[in-house]
């Protein structure tokens, strides 16, 4: 095969990628469902007091995105995102898709992983799984907030949380709003 035709099939390849790209970021975000779920992994680990909600987390924004995420983006463009409230039980991420540990049962571990860093999530009844953060782009960066905190006093609690959801090829996050440091 010539150096030529290489370039070109690479560069075919490059547009294609962008273009699928770029379609991606302008799909609106979708929840995902129990079908796309499949169910709790390890049902028998149950929610601190059952699949009760017990509390609220987030604060519902005026607009999707903060001015310090819209300010960060790529030419002042985020992902597409809209507002949302999802009620779950609040996990360790990393716990949950490695073990399918959560519930009462996975308290103090899944808590010290929190404080560790590692991501925190929520898990629907149905088994819907989103990563959770703080909205404010430049605050969560510079360590201002203090939502980490507040899902890991509420870790393994169902709770209701209010935010922007935004999916990118599959994977949803929900960005809360309210936990700056006064």
């Amino acid at each position: 095969m010539s150096n030529r035709f290489k370039g070109v099939i690479a560069f075919v390849g490059v547009i294609g990628l962008a273009v699928a790209l770029s379609a991606d970021e302008k799909m609106p975000a979708k929840k995902p469902t129990a079908k796309d779920s499949g169910g709790v992994l390890q049902p028998q680990m149950a929610p601190e007091g059952g699949w009760d909600s017990k509390g609220k987390l987030g604060e519902k924004p005026a607009q999707p995105w903060s001015a310090t995420t819209v300010g960060a983006a790529v030419d002042g463009k985020p992902v597409s995102g809209s507002v949302t409230t999802v009620t779950g039980e609040i996990i360790d991420f990393s716990c949950y898709l490695q073990l399918g540990k959560h519930g009462e049962k996975h308290k103090a571990c899944g808590q010290k992983c929190l404080n560790n860093g590692m991501p925190i999530g929520l898990l629907t009844k149905e088994g819907a799984l989103y990563m959770l953060m703080e909205e404010e782009h430049d605050p969560r960066r510079d360590g201002m907030g203090e939502f980490r905190k507040a899902a890991n006093e509420h870790f393994s609690h169902v709770m209701e949380v209010t935010g922007t959801h935004s999916t990118v090829r599959g994977y949803h996050a929900i960005y809360v709003s309210g936990f700056l440091k006064k």
